[in-house]
């Protein structure tokens, strides 16, 4: 681990187009595990101009079951759709939530997927694909997060918040943000450069405009970031392209699970490659991700390491992982072969272990779909894989 160096992380809003998406996919997963727990769903979602498409396999009593739908199901699906970009606030020309064309290419989940992954005799359910996940967690903010991403998606949860409630009548939904910190003896200390891209409503294309924009968001920074880390003026960079009216799907188009670094880690740690949104627990592309965290959250939290990386493997069909592995960076106050034995003892890390120790076959998706899946607060049955519940036994086990 270097002591002196300068890292960046950037976030996107729930506007961007990418995140639309993620979030509609999340809305479905909700709504058929609203209906069935045991509910199989891998729905991918496109947005463009006047657009949304979804496409995908799934499984779901009282929903679509023996390759047809219930009565009463395509619309609920259409409404959970429209309901989910009104609420982001998408009522513009480009992109209007009751305008937009919606396709659904949502169809029965392959039979030989469902042989690999559902319990059967003495089988145990199996993972549905194969894989490798990664958690990580480090003692640089309260959350146990990479402070470049924590303040990334402080900034932006600040000014969709401002939007939501009425505040400024400037901004529209569609934003970045970057934010680069200087670190020293591996703690970040101050912001040497902070980025923030943001739709915003016609006319603020002029002088007044865009130092009214400028001043509106500097005061976001100032707020969000630490005392004394605001970086000078000139390294504030507001919307460096110019004009920015023209945003989310009518922009850009937006898909599923293109945003796996801004919803994990941003760049600090590896990434497997698999998305989350979009699929339900069974899928280890997603509950292994977040029991991973969840073991590296809680590792930093007993005092045993400052900042671990875990990774799990799993096998297509097979219910044990592969293999666990443990970095603890150098930071670590026991050995990492240790820890490694002693996690699957505290947790059963088979996709029904995982989903049965962490609640997972419930509706709480949509809400992490967007400013990051980790580091988030755990609020009943939402983010539980943010509790850190193990640090007793953890120190029991390795003291």
């Amino acid at each position: 681990m270097r002591e002196h160096f300068i890292f960046t992380s950037e976030s996107v809003s729930e506007g961007h187009p990418d995140k639309v998406s993620d979030q509609i996919s999340d809305a479905i997963v909700d709504l058929f595990l609203s209906k069935d727990p045991e509910a199989r769903i891998a729905c991918e979602t496109l947005t463009t101009t006047q657009l949304v498409v979804l496409a995908g396999e799934i499984r779901c009593k009282g929903v679509y079951e023996n390759g047809a739908w219930a009565s009463g199901a395509l619309e609920e699906i259409e409404r959970t759709v429209r309901e989910t970009v009104k609420r982001i606030g998408y009522e513009q020309d480009g992109f209007h939530w009751n305008k937009f064309e919606f396709v659904n290419r949502l169809h029965g989940q392959s039979a030989h997927i469902a042989q690999g992954v559902d319990e059967s005799g003495n089988k145990d359910e199996g993972a549905g694909d194969q894989g490798i996940m990664f958690g990580y967690a480090t003692d640089e903010t309260p959350a146990l997060m990479p402070a470049t991403l924590y303040y990334a998606h402080k900034i932006l949860e600040r000014m969709a918040a401002d939007r939501h409630s009425g505040k400024v009548d400037f901004l529209e939904p569609d934003a970045k943000s970057q934010v680069t910190l200087a670190y020293e003896d591996e703690k970040p200390v101050r912001a040497t450069a902070v980025v923030v891209s943001s739709q915003h409503a016609a006319g603020m294309d002029n002088d007044e405009g865009r130092a009214k924009l400028r001043a509106y968001i500097k005061d976001v920074i100032a707020d969000v970031l630490p005392q004394g880390w605001m970086p000078a003026d000139e390294h504030i960079f507001v919307n460096p392209t110019g004009c920015f009216e023209i945003g989310g799907p009518d922009g850009d188009a937006g898909v599923t699970g293109r945003k796996i670094i801004v919803d994990t880690y941003g760049g600090a740690a590896p990434h497997g490659g698999g998305a989350f949104s979009g699929k339900d627990p069974t899928k280890v592309d997603r509950s292994a991700a977040y029991v991973s965290r969840y073991l590296a959250k809680n590792i930093v939290a007993s005092g045993l390491a400052r900042r671990v990386t875990i990774q799990l493997s799993y096998a297509s069909g097979v219910a044990e992982p592969l293999s666990i592995y443990v970095d603890t960076h150098g930071t670590g106050a026991v050995a990492e072969h240790k820890i490694e034995e002693v996690l699957p003892q505290l947790v059963r890390l088979t996709p029904k272990g995982i989903r049965t120790h962490l609640g997972l076959n419930k509706p709480i998706y949509q809400s992490s779909a967007a400013y990051g899946h980790f580091g988030r607060t755990p609020d009943g049955d939402y983010f539980p894989w943010e509790r850190t519940d193990l640090v007793d036994k953890l120190k029991a086990a390795l003291s």
